[in-house]
């Protein structure tokens, strides 16, 4: 691991003028689970590293249904799976925290490292996505809200410009919303995602977002549209699986293969649906 020299700021403003300070030369560490791995095998060789960790407010975690779920930017996966207000209104949100890694790794790993990371399979990408969640964003200009859709722009990518930090996530809460999260993946437990996504039900619509089959985290606009407003049927089901593997275009690589994908996402819309028209789903 190359030598760097190690800050750690007290506010959020000292954060940023840091960041604007070592522009280009400085990543952020928060939990730490990605950055260190890239630290030690030479992805990233910064001359800075700049901890939030323990910048007061970042561990912010409050819900109402006026206001929705507020995750603070150092809100760890366990601590946001382990939230009772998370259960009761977001549990497939709480299901997708529990499945990155192991325990250990979900004590460090931050939601928002998460998102910012900007992996397409991103466990908790696809939750975010059906909730249309907006990123809360800091500058020396101020704040700004961007919805999730338009921060992720690509593998690795982010529309966060070099003077901003991600503060934190809002999540919108809707009355009745039911979702069911499913993640594929070559072992059970500890491993990537190698198709994850969220079905979400609010009234007679349905919202559907997939990770792992395009370069960033997708909605599935054709299936939504074709489920609006319609009564579940075996024969819609199977019209809607169908349909939703004509909006993805997964890769081929180490966890599978294209074709592999293709006939998982019409698995997973399926047996999503199903559950759905059982009465299923959290």
């Amino acid at each position: 691991m190359r030598e760097f020299e190690y800050l750690r700021p007290e506010t959020v403003e000292e954060a940023i003028a840091l960041r604007l300070k070592h522009e280009g030369c400085s990543v952020l560490l928060n939990g730490g689970t990605d950055i260190i791995i890239q630290l030690r095998e030479h992805l990233i060789t910064p001359e800075y590293v700049i901890d939030i960790k323990r910048i007061p407010g970042l561990k912010k975690l409050t819900f109402s249904k006026e206001e929705g779920l507020f995750i603070g930017a150092c809100v760890t996966m366990n601590e946001l799976g382990d939230s009772e207000a998370v259960q009761a209104n977001y549990p497939f949100l709480a299901e997708a925290a529990y499945s990155v890694g192991s325990k250990q790794v979900r004590n460090r790993a931050t939601i928002v490292g998460n998102i910012v990371n900007a992996s397409p399979l991103c466990d908790t990408g696809t939750p975010f996505y059906v909730c249309e969640a907006v990123m809360c964003i800091a500058s020396r200009d101020g704040e700004r809200e961007v919805p999730i859709e338009e921060f992720i722009t690509f593998v690795r990518k982010t529309s966060l410009r070099s003077d901003e930090i991600v503060v934190g996530i809002r999540v919108p809460y809707t009355e009745g919303a039911r979702g069911i999260f499913t993640k594929i993946s070559r072992r059970k437990e500890v491993d990537l995602s190698t198709i994850c996504s969220t079905v979400l039900r609010i009234k007679d619509s349905y919202r559907l977002a997939f990770g792992a089959v395009a370069p960033t985290p997708i909605r599935l606009p054709k299936t939504e549209a074709l489920l609006h407003t319609k009564t579940l049927t075996p024969e819609l089901i199977e019209e809607a699986a169908k349909l939703a593997r004509t909006e993805v275009s997964p890769i081929s690589d180490i966890r599978a293969s294209k074709e592999y994908r293709l006939d998982v996402v019409e698995v997973a819309v399926r047996r999503s649906l199903e559950r759905f028209m059982q009465g299923g789903a959290a």
